[in-house]
């Protein structure tokens, strides 16, 4: 609905600037403007406007062209502001990815356990079980991960724990990180 409504803010705002270069009387309806033959292939006669889902041109309204100004400047402040907002959301959301220099990774190798975790300061990524025989029951059921586990069903012979942590946190500054 919000993108509804910027859109039709936009065209609004498209409309009053098409209405006050070209029309000059403040008191004449958009329908009335529209009805001349010279006028009819002004961009405001092809505007259209959705309001609580019905379409309807700006032509066959009987709005004033003065107030379609003032609708058109309402809906044109929203529209920046929206903007505005977008832009800032854009800007968080760049700051918050991470690049390979500020991430450390580490894959660890655990043997005849049913459960692998991390070091301190370290986040779970993944936990895969990589070695198993069929005398010991084949593969083994993953039954839980979080941040900082997972658990399979049964011992397994082998499992890959991958574990990251950002490169501002005080454990990874301490330690050597190993890439694999």
């Amino acid at each position: 609905m919000k993108i509804r409504f910027i859109t039709a803010a936009i065209l609004a705002a498209g409309f009053a600037a098409s209405c006050q270069t070209t029309a000059g009387n403040g008191e004449m309806t958009v329908a009335e403007f529209c009805a001349d033959p010279a006028n009819s292939a002004a961009y405001v006669c092809e505007v259209k406007l959705e309001l609580d889902g019905q379409s309807q041109k700006l032509s066959d309204t009987s709005l004033s062209l003065s107030d379609a100004r003032a609708v058109a400047d309402s809906a044109m402040a929203k529209a920046d502001e929206a903007s505005a907002k977008a832009d800032e959301a854009r800007s968080m959301a760049q700051s918050a990815l991470l690049s390979s220099e500020d991430l450390s990774c580490k894959t660890m190798t655990i043997q005849k356990t049913d459960v692998g975790s991390c070091e301190p300061g370290y986040t779970l990524m993944s936990c895969t079980q990589t070695r198993y025989t069929t005398a010991r029951g084949g593969l083994s059921i993953l039954r839980e991960i979080n941040d900082e586990q997972c658990r399979f069903n049964t011992r397994v012979l082998e499992m890959q724990v991958r574990c990251c942590a950002t490169a501002n946190s005080a454990a990874v500054q301490n330690a050597t990180p190993i890439n694999n």
